[in-house]
């Protein structure tokens, strides 16, 4: 490897210990490096902190002035709630930049880079580009479309089965499977659910740390009092304001198109908030929903429903990653299947061609990119 990629590598490193913070925000490393030896290293934390770059200079002290930054995305140009950090470079005497990602914002978006060249300062782009997009899919997916980028997680079984007919489904997959949600969990801003899931099984749709691989548990987090926000897509407000899924910290959102005064009060009354959805076919519009979250700024849904919404997220193209967890069980015909959608010509298949199947203990875990 050259010391480049080392580098960058490093800052990515530095970017991920984020990836349970930075919410709103994207995940950001940055390494100074001088005469060889690295002298500053820093990555973004919180909305509303320091950034990265910002954190290395100040690590870097004196050995900033003339040092080769090498940062996972192009550094700010604009006043947001943080002083630019192509400023930041500038002002510290940093003679040259290596970076992985553009920033698809607008009031970034190329602007961080003429800043630092007007300024005199050499920049190179694209060092571990793929890795840098990985990192930041949802952040990247927002300032593009305006939208969240859409997981759809779910188990199976060998033969395609979500669930007993009874609805009975604890627990088809084994324990590293379900610690491995976790971490999807835990780096989603919000996580939707179907009312029919909420009230077949009282989730709760929350990080536990304690089940997060163990490789992710000593990332930073403030699980204890933030968590993603719960989305219940509930046509007629038929979800219980005592169901668990409002008893955790951070925001609990049920969407509907009722206009029962008497439940939203009882529902508002326990701190959810109550969103009114336009229906598409009877059901709540899928892309007002998405539209909705994203001006939230979500940048990462993971969506962990049953088959009727699973089949109608994927009817309707509106995921980006499917994650399946397939068990080496039999549940047999009358178990609920993993979607709900109707083909009734082979043509009219969907084919999924980019995907990564990984072992999960004795499971098997498929992401595919949609």
């Amino acid at each position: 490897m050259n010391h480049k990629s080392y580098y960058m590598n490093l800052a990515l490193k530095l970017a991920k210990k984020g990836i349970f913070t930075t919410t709103a925000n994207p995940r950001v490393g940055c390494v100074l490096v001088s005469r060889g030896h690295v002298v500053g290293t820093g990555y973004h934390k919180r909305v509303g902190e320091p950034h990265a770059e910002v954190f290395a200079i100040e690590n870097a002290d004196d050995f900033a002035e003339g040092a080769i930054a090498f940062v996972t995305l192009e550094p700010c140009s604009h006043h947001g709630k943080n002083p630019p950090c192509a400023d930041a470079l500038i002002n510290a005497g940093i003679k040259k930049v290596f970076i992985c990602n553009l920033d698809p914002n607008p009031l970034v978006a190329g602007k961080g880079i003429a800043k630092l060249k007007a300024a005199g300062i050499k920049v190179k782009l694209g060092t571990k580009s793929p890795k840098g997009e990985e990192l930041n899919q949802g952040f990247f997916h927002r300032m593009k479309t305006g939208l969240p980028f859409v997981r759809l997680k779910m188990a199976q079984s060998l033969d395609g089965r979500t669930a007993m007919k009874s609805g009975e489904s604890y627990w088809i997959t084994g324990k590293q499977a379900r610690s491995d949600v976790q971490y999807w969990r835990a780096r989603s801003q919000a996580i939707l659910t179907g009312i029919e899931t909420v009230l077949q099984d009282d989730c709760r749709l929350t990080v536990r740390v304690a089940d997060l691989p163990k490789k992710h548990q000593k990332l930073p987090n403030d699980f204890d009092s933030y968590q993603p926000m719960r989305v219940v897509l509930d046509s007629h407000l038929k979800i219980n304001p005592q169901a668990k899924i409002f008893q955790s910290p951070g925001r609990s959102v049920v969407m509907t198109a009722s206009n029962d005064q008497n439940k939203i009060k009882q529902l508002e009354a326990i701190g959810a908030e109550v969103i009114q959805m336009p229906l598409a076919d009877g059901k709540i519009d899928l892309n007002a929903a998405l539209k909705w979250l994203g001006n939230e700024h979500i940048n990462e849904l993971l969506v962990e429903t049953g088959a009727t919404l699973a089949g109608a997220f994927l009817q309707q193209k509106l995921i980006n990653q499917l994650i399946i967890y397939t068990a080496p069980v039999i549940m047999g015909s009358s178990a609920r299947p993993l979607f709900e959608i109707n083909i009734e010509e082979m043509h009219k298949r969907l084919h999924i061609d980019d995907f990564t199947i990984k072992h999960m203990g004795k499971d098997w875990r498929l992401i595919a990119n949609l």
